[in-house]
């Protein structure tokens, strides 16, 4: 019982996550249908001139910065966007890690408080709230940097669709304003989330079956929206989950996380065994 509470915990925080990247990428669709005339230095309303114009003329500059492609000036933008909310992202990273860290303690609380009535519901909230302020853990901070990330999203989008430079624009085989024909952009924006949150989860102390359910509906529903959208979003997926698993391995290497696991429970068994002997040794000199 206590493992199925625990499960439908870690459950539900991730479908929180979940409904807040495909409440994300719905909002996509839902603004860019607000505007579809081109703009231009004489448009009108905040959004199309300081933020769709100048998200576009940012992208055309950086394009003529390193060559002239504007493919090339998304991946640049992207990067930039990207190390701009790395501070971020290290703290989204560090307090989800602290959180999984919790986990024990979690299962003490849930223990405590099993009873389903509303009073002690209330309390296991409330002495989770406070477990979580003590280890210094924001809940909020996991779906953060998703949440950022979202107007550069929308206003990289429409700059596309709306900028004229940009809407003739190519990429290799692709034109930035329609999906890659050959889906090669969406299989990579697909694996290399999948790569992020495999990375993820391989760094928690604790998965079950539904955590990889979970983990799998993400990338999926990336796949699902990027054969729609215009492969320079496409673009931006890729470079920006590339960069998310360069960044997870950095900040929270799974592999360095599993070997000291693996040797601190080996030193537990150590100090357990020569415990053991000291006890046993003590035992036989009182014989």
């Amino acid at each position: 019982m206590l493992r199925l509470r625990e499960g439908l915990f870690v459950k539900n925080r991730q479908i929180k996550r979940l409904l807040v990247i495909v409440s994300m990428l719905s909002l996509v669709f839902i603004l860019t249908a607000c505007g579809t005339a081109p703009v231009s230095e004489h448009s009108t309303g905040f959004w199309d001139r300081y933020v769709v114009y100048t998200a576009g003329q940012f992208v055309i500059w950086l394009a003529n910065l390193f060559g002239g492609n504007p493919g090339v000036g998304i991946i640049a933008f992207t990067l930039i966007i990207r190390i701009l909310i790395f501070p971020l992202s290290y703290l989204s990273i560090k307090s989800m890690a602290k959180q999984q860290e919790l986990a024990p303690q979690m299962k003490e609380l849930q223990q405590k408080y099993s009873s389903k009535d509303t009073e002690t519901q209330t309390k296991l909230r409330d002495e989770t709230q406070k477990l979580y302020a003590s280890a210094g853990v924001n809940p909020v901070m996991g779906c953060l940097p998703i949440v950022i990330q979202m107007p550069f999203l929308i206003a990289l989008y429409q700059a596309i669709l709306r900028t004229t430079s940009l809407q003739s624009g190519t990429f290799l085989w692709m034109n930035l304003s329609k999906p890659d024909p050959w889906w090669v952009m969406q299989i990579l924006a697909t694996l290399f989330t999948l790569g992020t949150s495999i990375l993820s989860m391989m760094a928690q102390p604790t998965r079950n079956s539904s955590s990889w359910i979970m983990m799998i509906i993400s990338p999926l529903m990336i796949f699902v929206f990027s054969v729609t959208l215009p492969s320079a979003l496409a673009i931006y997926w890729v470079v920006t989950n590339a960069f998310s698993m360069v960044q997870q391995l950095l900040i929270q290497n799974p592999f360095k996380i599993r070997r000291e696991r693996e040797e601190k429970a080996r030193a537990e068994k150590e100090k357990e065994r020569a415990l053991k002997k000291a006890y046993k040794k003590a035992t036989k000199r009182r014989k």
